[in-house]
């Protein structure tokens, strides 16, 4: 994504900053996901059988894209965390984690 950067060169702000980011895009992502299920329950089967495989991997691909790039944001949160901690002689305070998502479904 633009401006993202690398997460290892990243610092604690930044880092927090896309962990914020692909926590809310994952989650609308989710959202749409849920969205198309509902929608696929009032189609026909015929209709259904061909979103399920057009319009859904497509999703949930896009889905696990923005899961794995939020992995990587916390976990450079939590090693950068660790190293604040490391540097004050004592454990940080636990970072506010981001909103919990809505169900995984796939």
């Amino acid at each position: 994504m633009n401006g993202e950067g690398v997460p290892d060169h990243a610092t604690l702000k930044q880092a927090l900053h896309w962990r914020q980011i692909y926590t809310e895009i994952l989650e609308m992502e989710e959202n749409v996901l849920m969205r198309i299920r509902q929608l696929m329950d009032r189609q026909s089967d015929e209709a259904r059988h061909e979103v399920e495989l057009t319009n859904v991997p497509v999703v949930v691909a896009q889905a696990e894209r923005f899961r794995q790039r939020l992995g990587y944001w916390e976990a450079r949160v939590h090693e950068l965390n660790g190293a604040s901690s490391l540097k004050r002689g004592r454990h940080a305070p636990a970072l506010p984690r981001a909103a919990p998502l809505s169900s995984r479904s796939t």
